[in-house]
């Protein structure tokens, strides 16, 4: 009896491993990816490079893709910000940076920062890296990028627009120290929560993100 009982409780166990190993791989470790927000170093690139002259089906769904030579104007604004501090710009400025940025190659980046502070948090460390990889590639090494930062609707508009300006100073102080990108090459701009992505959900993660603009590709600039 205990030779019988020994042997079923063998069948039973190897039924239930074998059970275990036929499920889905997703429902074991859905929160762990569901979580995951980095993107690839060729992400970021494809959708920062100027739109081809034939449409081509890009990676990400980013729209419009303009050519980000700039006009007259454009050139004289961009002039006026390089190496300038965040925080010396008025809030004209920065609705005429947002303006001329809307038609510009860009990508939305979730990057997450420590609760209450501009330290990039080590989650969101590989999206910088790869962000830092991608600036300094043959295809994007010589425009100049903004750099903006945004928050969701918690907090006073004071408050938020402080963070957003900290945050986006953080994200330049790491991509100068690590990748050496002139810092004349990055302009950095917040808005707080002024231009919320999800405006219907005011409070969505979706709206607390780093936003890179492709404003000149100096080597189409210069033909």
């Amino acid at each position: 009896m205990r030779l019988a009982a020994k042997g079923l409780t063998a069948i039973l166990s190897i039924i239930t491993i074998g059970a275990a190993l036929s499920l889905p791989t997703s429902s074991a470790f859905a929160g762990e990816e569901s979580n995951s927000k980095n993107v690839t170093e060729d992400e970021i690139v494809r959708a920062l490079a100027p739109a081809p002259k034939k449409a081509l089906t890009r990676g990400l769904s980013i729209a419009p893709q303009a050519d980000p030579a700039p006009n007259a104007a454009e050139t004289k604004l961009i002039q006026s910000v390089r190496g300038r501090s965040t925080r010396s710009l008025s809030s004209t400025e920065r609705e005429e940076i947002a303006s001329v940025a809307k038609d510009k190659p860009n990508i939305d980046l979730e990057i997450t920062f420590d609760y209450n502070s501009a330290n990039i948090s080590a989650k969101s460390m590989p999206s910088v890296q790869a962000l830092g990889r991608a600036l300094t590639s043959p295809d994007l090494k010589g425009s100049t990028f903004v750099v903006a930062g945004h928050t969701d609707a918690a907090g006073g508009e004071t408050y938020n627009q402080d963070l957003s300006e900290r945050r986006a100073d953080s994200i330049k102080r790491y991509l100068v120290d690590k990748y050496s990108i002139s810092a004349t090459d990055l302009v950095t701009v917040g808005y707080g929560k002024s231009k919320l992505k999800d405006p219907s959900q005011p409070m969505a993660e979706a709206n607390r993100r780093v936003q890179v603009v492709n404003m000149e590709n100096k080597t189409t600039a210069s033909k």
